[in-house]
């Protein structure tokens, strides 16, 4: 019998018995489910329609939950101030501030935009001058003739587009309603939302986490725990940072003359949310008008642009932002071109939380993997616990402290 039972057949070993057979196994179930379900997709559209409605004001609401969350803790906890009190006051505040900046920015901002779309015409003539001189050497008539053949084809498409445009404007003014109604729908919801968010700020997680097994109560609260605090301190990290960027540069447009110095500043601050190539981005535009205006405008936007650099990454990032996502330059970076090339701005600006996210799902996943499976030694399962473990100084008992003593 014994031989029986060792002696077992090469079909056991290799499939019966070997994990990585039943870890492809069930690969494969995970693979004809989603196919199953990509073929009854359409049972899903009234819930993709719900999401579409419902998640613009939640995500709203949910960023400046994490700016405000804070401050309610604070007043609560360290001045003992009731909290629906402490939200109320804190939502007064932030409409006096927003009916400030609507009475005495916009006006500012409209008329820069104004000013910069009636001297379009002029930047655009001064262009057309500096292409046709650099184009009057006979040396660069191949370039020239090239140059010319493309600005007829550019006229005659924009002749044939603008034909287009002007029925399909009239077309379009239904679905450019609904989009304005939209974005007044999000508007007046998020507060409501946000209100109830910083009101039941501590029911949210004990919500979930009552659904969930008893088992894995414990650690499904500290997942859902950490995964707040990486968002609150990337959403508060990057507004923080945009802002400060926003005021640099316009404070150093103002310092060297450039024009539509506050427009270039938001634009900027708004583009320094896409991480790394956000503030080089911002700087085209401002680069195009100084070449407009004079060459040494255009060395000016450069140093003023190098000055933002400087103190953006060797001051402001690493005290407000730091090291909080744990996450490769490198990483960062393929995130940014896969989201981007996938869902184009919207991916570039939420592809690195959505990835921080699911990073934090994976690695508490695979660290359950390593406890409940055999593929792994004690070895492995005490180096992955004593990483992520912060080490605490064992005490000196006076046994000890007399030994040193004898010793010395």
């Amino acid at each position: 019998m014994k031989e029986s039972r060792k002696e077992k057949s090469w079909f056991y070993r290799w499939f019966l018995n070997s994990q990585a057979s039943i870890l492809l196994f069930n690969i494969l179930i995970v693979f004809l489910i989603i196919f199953l379900f990509s073929k009854i997709s359409f049972v899903f559209q009234p819930v993709g329609q719900i999401l579409g409605i419902t998640m613009p004001p939640v995500i709203l609401a949910l960023i400046l939950y994490y700016l405000i969350n804070p401050l309610i803790n604070v007043l609560e906890r360290k001045f003992h101030v009731n909290r629906i009190l402490s939200i109320t006051v804190v939502f007064i505040i932030i409409a006096a501030l927003l009916v400030w900046g609507i009475m005495s920015l916009i006006p500012l901002v409209q008329s820069q935009i104004t000013s910069l779309i009636k001297n379009w015409p002029s930047y655009w003539d001064s262009l057309n001058k500096a292409i046709q001189n650099l184009f009057s050497d006979p040396k660069m008539h191949v370039f020239r003739d090239r140059l010319m053949s493309a600005d007829d084809s550019i006229s005659k498409n924009l002749e044939k587009s603008l034909d287009q445009i002007v029925p399909q404007t009239f077309n379009n003014i239904g679905s450019a309603v609904g989009i304005v109604t939209n974005v007044v729908m999000i508007l007046l919801t998020a507060p409501f939302i946000l209100f109830f968010m910083l009101k039941d700020d501590k029911k949210f997680k004990e919500s979930i986490v009552k659904f969930v097994p008893n088992r894995i109560k414990k650690s499904t609260g500290d997942m859902l725990s950490e995964i707040s605090q990486s968002l609150s301190s990337y959403i508060t990290g990057q507004l923080t940072v945009a802002f400060w960027v926003a005021v640099m540069f316009f404070v150093g447009y103002l310092i060297i003359g450039q024009r539509y110095a506050l427009v270039l500043g938001i634009v900027a601050g708004i583009l320094n949310l896409i991480p790394y190539v956000g503030s080089t981005l911002a700087l085209l535009p401002s680069l195009v008008i100084a070449f407009f205006i004079a060459p040494s405008m255009v060395l000016k936007v450069i140093i003023v642009f190098l000055v933002e650099q400087t103190i953006e990454t060797r001051v402001i990032s690493p005290i407000i932002v730091g090291n909080k996502m744990q996450m490769h330059p490198v990483t960062t970076i393929l995130v940014l071109l896969v989201s981007a090339g996938m869902y184009g701005l919207i991916g570039m600006i939420a592809g690195i939380p959505i990835f921080a996210i699911l990073k934090i799902i994976c690695t508490r996943i695979f660290r359950w993997f390593k406890r409940n499976s055999n593929w792994y030694s004690d070895d492995d399962l005490e180096t992955d616990e004593a990483t992520n473990a912060v080490p605490t100084p064992e005490p000196v008992t006076n046994v000890e402290k007399d030994s040193d003593k004898n010793h010395k």
